[in-house]
């Protein structure tokens, strides 16, 4: 497979992302990588774009790779997306993805951008890894490298791909008809629960997405039905749960929650679209889960959802479904809706979700997940007294080791690097080499992980 790297950070070869990049060709030596440098030579580039253009017809997927800048790309891998469209390159069909590196500011929103240019050229994309910027230094995030690049090409040898974005399509004005598909032999081991509100399901639509889906996914499911049990009431805020875990309602809701959604091995939720949200009944099974806190006792089980609606017409629930998944841990599969090509989106979801039970798939968390999770980590800190199964869940987790005063060495370091860059003498003496010097704890990791391999 060829596969061309559009590194975009202005470092060049000195780019912390692209030691990522890097560490996966290494990894998988039977691929073919190609690595040209547009945020370094966008000026060249300007003006000779014929070995670019050569390039991007030649490769089978463009890996897009560049540290988040401002919300966004670096402004001069956003000018070579700008070439590749003035030129009209012809790319369509082709795959395409990408790896960034942040301290997850905004990330999600340069990963949106990307994905909204490739469906804008017609690429099949699939999502991108986002790592912190020193994931690579750990085994936790090298395996992450890793287990990303076997995702995109395991996506591709199945042909699937993101669905294309709500700005790149026309609205549907009839639903398709979903079929229920032919009912695959089942599994084991693996159990995942498809969790549903049926309630006002009168035309059988979503019904009939959850049976496609039972029949297609490769291992066993069981369905919960929400309108089926006998809710006591919503949420009171009452924080009779806190120590324990107990909800003051006796309508056995915590039980039946923990014995029969939170022990399977991955979640679909299934629901329709209402009133701009995911319908009442929904919201009341969301908020009785205050049993568990702000405990993310589902953390690294797969998720996906089944919905009935229009989702490109609703950009906040798309929002909140992703948000939800990636601050309770949990790598989202995939989003099949009712409206556009249901049967190929319920099959992809399957196939998916199998892939990520089986290979045990959990990718980095992005913006949502690191930022919501901190805001949680501060608030059940400050908090411990009172909740007392958080504190204990998060002590046992490790949620609280990346308070940045217990990195003491780090901190130490950094005072000793802006001491030298205040420095005239030593700031002109070390010029450019700065970008250098940062890769040199990337270039021992790296050099340790390949002396392991061996």
């Amino acid at each position: 497979m060829n596969i061309l790297v559009l590194n975009g950070s202005p470092a060049g070869e000195n780019s912390i992302t692209l030691q990522t990049v890097e560490y996966i060709k290494s990894r998988f030596p039977e691929e073919n990588f190609r690595v040209i440098h547009p945020g370094q030579r966008i000026r060249a580039m300007e003006k000779k774009f014929e070995e670019c253009e050569q390039a991007l017809n030649e490769a089978d997927l463009l890996l897009f790779c560049y540290p988040v800048y401002t919300f966004l790309i670096p402004a001069q891998l956003h000018r070579f997306i700008e070439l590749i469209k003035e030129r009209g390159v012809k790319l369509a069909g082709k795959y395409a993805t990408q790896i960034s590196t942040s301290k997850h500011f905004f990330d999600v929103t340069a990963h949106s951008f990307i994905q909204e240019n490739c469906d804008d050229l017609g690429l099949k994309y699939i999502r991108g890894l986002s790592a912190d910027m020193e994931d690579l230094l750990t085994e936790t995030g090298r395996k992450q490298a890793v287990d990303f690049f076997r995702f995109i090409r395991w996506n591709m040898q199945e042909g699937l791909r993101e669905p294309v974005c709500a700005a790149q399509t026309a609205a549907s004005p009839d639903a398709p008809v979903v079929r229920p598909g032919e009912p695959k032999a089942k599994r084991k081991p693996g159990v995942a629960v498809v969790v549903a509100d049926l309630t006002g399901d009168t035309d059988g639509r979503l019904a009939a997405m959850i049976e496609r889906f039972r029949n297609t996914f490769a291992l066993e499911t069981k369905l919960v039905d929400l309108a089926a049990f006998p809710f006591a009431g919503g949420c009171l805020g009452c924080f009779n749960c806190a120590a324990d875990g107990k909800c003051i309602y006796k309508d056995g809701f915590d039980d039946y929650l923990r014995n029969n959604i939170q022990t399977a091995d991955a979640i679909v939720y299934a629901f329709t679209v209402k009133d701009h949200s995911m319908g009442y009944r929904f919201k009341l099974y969301d908020d009785r889960q205050f049993c568990n806190g702000h405990r993310t006792v589902t953390m690294g089980k797969p998720v996906g959802y089944l919905v009935k609606g229009d989702l490109r017409r609703e950009p906040n629930v798309s929002l909140l479904l992703r948000s939800r998944a990636e601050v309770g841990g949990n790598f989202l599969a995939g989003i099949a809706q009712s409206e556009i090509n249901a049967e190929e989106e319920i099959d992809g979801l399957a196939k998916t979700l199998f892939y990520a039970m089986e290979q045990h798939y959990q990718p980095p968390a992005d913006f949502y997940g690191v930022g919501g999770m901190k805001i949680f980590r501060d608030l059940i800190y400050q908090m411990q007294g009172m909740m007392k199964a958080d504190h204990k869940f998060y002590k046992k987790n490790g949620f609280y080791n990346d308070y940045p005063q217990k990195h003491k060495g780090k901190i130490a370091a950094m005072y000793l690097v802006g001491g030298m860059m205040t420095n005239k003498k030593l700031k002109k003496k070390i010029g450019g080499k700065m970008t250098e010097g940062m890769l040199m704890p990337y270039k021992a990791a790296l050099k340790k992980a390949d002396k392991n391999k061996e």
